[in-house]
């Protein structure tokens, strides 16, 4: 190990002396000219040589190229060009308690068994050998560590053979020794904070100290409060944005602000959002025309407040975006602009960027313009009321509240459903995903899980926000300026292959194809509804997608079969929104191509790689946050049976979920005995009795076990299912 994280030795300059970098040179010259093999160390020094004295220059030297990864050391202190030897630096990104990722200077992510990390930690600069793939995915072990990234850990605290050990979230299944020189007292059971104090060249042989204390480990909030820091969460905003976010407020809507901008106050325009909602960052409003439709999207204009490099604006693109986990949020601006002044709350005037789009009696979009206008929300529309209007089931005191939209709500029904057909039209796949409401209690404890209902007022959304979206894209397209995308490339070749393959093992028909196309997405996913397979089947074209993400070019949705499409709708939640809001405004105010493209070409660029990466953040908090408080309600239903169906199948067992999304583990050792084979990722069969549990069937299960701190379920086979 190299340890990268001594200061470099100076160059000794003198007549008689070979620099650092002349050595640097020499050594790789030698290295290469010994046709790919290792050289002893002591005989690579006696070929660079050529002064008395140069031995603390050459040992520099040495020392640089291996902590720049390369040369390494191999055992017998024989050195080679790490590049002979088909080794690759990068750095390590992900790391569970029994193996990690790396991701390669070139853009490769290796798989790294935990018994080949030699000890390194997320962002350790290393170098990776490769290994015998076990996947057909790249495999390697970590050969050297060239510079120390993270050195905290999270963990909770387990009495042990009469002493306090750390168990770590990652790294290790193994317990860590605590330092004597922790800096703040900890008890059994607690959720903790640890820094690497020593390294070892396992994960098993560091050694910590304790630098801050969550809270039980019992307890999911303690638990969150330990992913939120381990992922960077942002906690506080810095001094100088509250101040410019307070100035905003206490400023308030003036008059003169709505000069240039188009008056639509007296339109029925109202918001949809569901009950707890307090960022409220878009309305709605739609009315017949002659061809068809006109469609009003009216988005809290951020970008007013919130200007380019401002200290907001600085911190806005750090956060990228707001995460929502269990009742909480961290939001991306302070609460004087996201729950206040930008909030399109009833019965106030806000300040809009509108999209007013033009659509014909199928669908189709006519045309479309943007502006700067001030809106006054009648009513502050919520999902499940919206929901009873349209069923027909709603009290006189929900008639009542949206007396004064009640002639929209049936033609935004009515749109609604026209657009939803038109998506039917070009095979858009309907891939299914059911999202979880955690009930919290005012202790902060999850009692109960739901899983989050979606009714027709929500679909109305959707399909509104996806038009003004798509809408935005088209204005950038036929301007030709900077911009930030919202892209889902199609599946890569080597996913689709295994897509098919999965389907051919699982028994379903499929069409054949060329090049994989959303049409034959749907036509998978429509021939599979209503069959007892069809969890299995939305789950393996779901598993087969690429991930969407940010761009500055125009690449298209694939799962939306859209051509053009952004995120225009939430400037008060994402970033992206914010800063396409801003290109519009200047593309509104007149400024050309040229000068938008020099003022905006690396701000898009910039912006989309940062929200991305933002974007993949908050996704792993909330899921992880999510599986917390999951087995914090479960530790309630210990030992109680429950139905389930099998929404995962491993190796080393199936995972099961439950009617209300919680999911746990049935590990292999607690089937029935047998020999069990595993067809990847669909079943796990017994070789003897043909006993087979598959993706999609019902299960009986007992829940035997919670680990509130790793967020883990444990389930098992109720006996009269085995």
């Amino acid at each position: 190990m190299s340890g990268k994280n001594k200061k470099k030795n100076s160059v000794k300059k003198g007549s008689d002396t070979i620099s650092i970098e002349s050595y640097k040179n020499k050594i790789v010259t030698f290295l290469k000219a010994n046709d790919k093999k290792t050289m002893p160390i002591n005989q690579l020094e006696t070929k660079c040589r050529t002064k008395k004295n140069g031995r603390e220059n050459f040992t520099a030297a040495f020392s640089e190229l291996r902590d720049e990864g390369v040369i390494v050391v191999r055992k017998g202190m024989k050195v080679a060009l790490s590049s002979d030897l088909g080794m690759k630096t990068g750095e390590i990104t992900r790391l569970s308690r029994t193996f990690g990722f790396a991701m390669t200077d070139d853009g490769t992510e290796y798989f790294i068994p935990g018994k080949c990390m030699l000890g390194a930690m997320p962002k350790d600069r290393v170098l990776i050998a490769d290994i015998a793939s076990r996947s057909g995915e790249p495999e390697g072990e970590v050969v050297d560590i060239l510079s120390f990234g993270s050195s905290t850990l999270t963990g909770r605290i387990e009495y042990t053979d009469g002493d306090l050990y750390l168990v770590p979230d990652i790294a290790s299944k193994n317990h860590m020794i605590i330092t004597r020189d922790s800096l703040v007292p900890f008890s059994e059971g607690d959720k903790v904070l640890a820094e690497i104090v020593y390294r070892g060249r396992r994960h098993a042989e560091h050694k910590v100290r304790i630098i801050s204390v969550f809270g039980s480990s019992e307890l999911a909030s303690s638990s969150a409060q330990s992913i939120l820091c381990m992922h960077g969460a942002p906690d506080e905003f810095p001094a100088e944005a509250l101040k410019e976010a307070v100035k905003i407020s206490e400023g308030g809507v003036q008059e003169y602000s709505f000069n240039n901008r188009e008056d639509l106050r007296s339109l029925p325009i109202f918001t949809i959002d569901s009950a707890e909602s307090k960022d409220l960052d878009d309305a709605v409003s739609v009315s017949r025309t002659e061809k068809g439709y006109m469609l009003g999207v009216h988005i809290a204009d951020v970008s007013h407040y919130v200007k380019g490099n401002s200290e907001l604006d600085k911190e806005a693109l750090r956060r990228g975006t707001s995460i929502y986990y269990a009742d909480k949020v961290i939001p991306m601006l302070p609460k004087e602009l996201s729950n206040g002044i930008c909030s399109l709350n009833p019965d106030e005037n806000r300040l809009t960027l509108s999209a007013f789009v033009e659509l014909s009696e199928d669908g189709t979009m006519l045309n479309y313009r943007f502006c700067k206008s001030v809106i006054r929300s009648r009513v502050k529309g919520v999902y499940s009321e919206i929901n009873a209007i349209l069923a027909g089931t709603a009290d006189s005191s929900i008639t009542e509240k949206y007396a004064s939209v009640a002639d929209e709500l049936p033609l935004m029904n009515e749109l609604a459903d026209i657009l939803i057909a038109k998506k039917e039209r070009r095979h858009a796949p309907e891939l299914e995903t059911t999202e979880s409401k955690l009930i919290i209690n005012e202790n902060g404890i999850c009692v109960d899980v739901k899983p989050r209902e979606r009714g027709k007022s929500e679909r109305i959304i959707e399909e509104f926000m996806l038009t003004a979206n798509e809408a935005a894209a088209k204005l950038a397209k036929e301007k030709n300026v900077p911009f930030v995308y919202r892209v889902h490339e199609a599946p890569p070749e080597e996913k689709t292959a295994a897509l098919c393959e999965m389907l051919t093992k699982a028994g379903i028909e499929y069409p054949h194809f060329q090049e994989f196309k959303p049409a034959h997405a749907a036509e998978i996913l429509r021939n599979a509804r209503d069959t007892d397979k069809f969890e299995a089947v939305n789950m393996m074209v779901l598993r087969s997608m690429a991930k969407a993400k940010y761009s500055e070019e125009p690449l298209g949705h694939f799962g939306l079969v859209l051509e053009d499409y952004a995120h225009f709708t939430s400037p008060i939640r994402r970033y992206p929104d914010l800063a396409i809001h801003r290109i519009i405004t200047d593309i509104l105010a007149g400024y050309n191509e040229t000068w938008l493209t020099k003022r905006y070409g690396g701000f898009a660029a910039k912006a989309a790689e940062l929200s991305s990466s933002a974007e993949l953040r908050a996704v792993a908090i909330e899921r992880e946050c999510e599986d917390c408080y999951k087995a914090e309600y479960m530790k309630q239903h210990i030992g109680e049976s429950f139905t389930a169906k099998i929404s995962g199948v491993t190796e080393f067992g199936f995972y099961a979920e439950l009617p209300n999304t919680v999911e746990g583990l049935v590990h292999i050792r607690t089937l029935p005995e047998g020999e069990y084979d595993y067809t990847e990722p669909v079943a796990l069969t017994e070789k003897f009795s043909g006993v087979s549990y598959k993706l999609g069937d019902t299960v009986q299960v007992l829940c035997a076990a919670v680990n509130v701190s790793d967020g883990n379920i444990d389930f098992v086979l109720d006996d009269e299912d085995e």
